[in-house]
């Protein structure tokens, strides 16, 4: 009884892993093209929104100071994102190096490994 299961098992195994293969060929991404020449519209279209995003800001700002508001915001938003960067650079660095010393703990306790 036992060689008929194992010839069907193996049987099954086989299928399956042939399944599989012929499964993977459409999982792969194709390698990127080149991309087309872009027009003179998409050109144009590109710009003009990269101005507007550039130039929304400074206008609100701008608005704000006529009412009588202060310039520190923009001024205070750049030293916030300095801090920002500087604390996500210190805390990866420091995440990092706990891991690293985890690591040469492990090797000191176990040298032959």
């Amino acid at each position: 009884m036992a060689a008929p299961r194992s010839l069907l098992l193996t049987g099954a195994t086989l299928s399956a892993a042939a399944l599989l293969l012929a499964s993977l060929g459409g999982a792969f991404v194709a390698a990127p093209q080149p991309p087309a020449a872009a027009t003179a519209t998409a050109r144009a279209t590109a710009a003009l929104s990269g101005a507007a995003a550039l130039a929304a800001p400074t206008a609100a700002f701008a608005a704000d100071a006529a009412e009588g508001g202060s310039v520190w915001i923009p001024a205070l938003s750049a030293v916030g994102a300095g801090f920002a960067i500087g604390l996500a650079a210190i805390g990866s660095g420091v995440g990092q190096g706990i891991a690293s010393g985890r690591c040469i703990d492990g090797i000191s306790r176990q040298p032959e490994v």
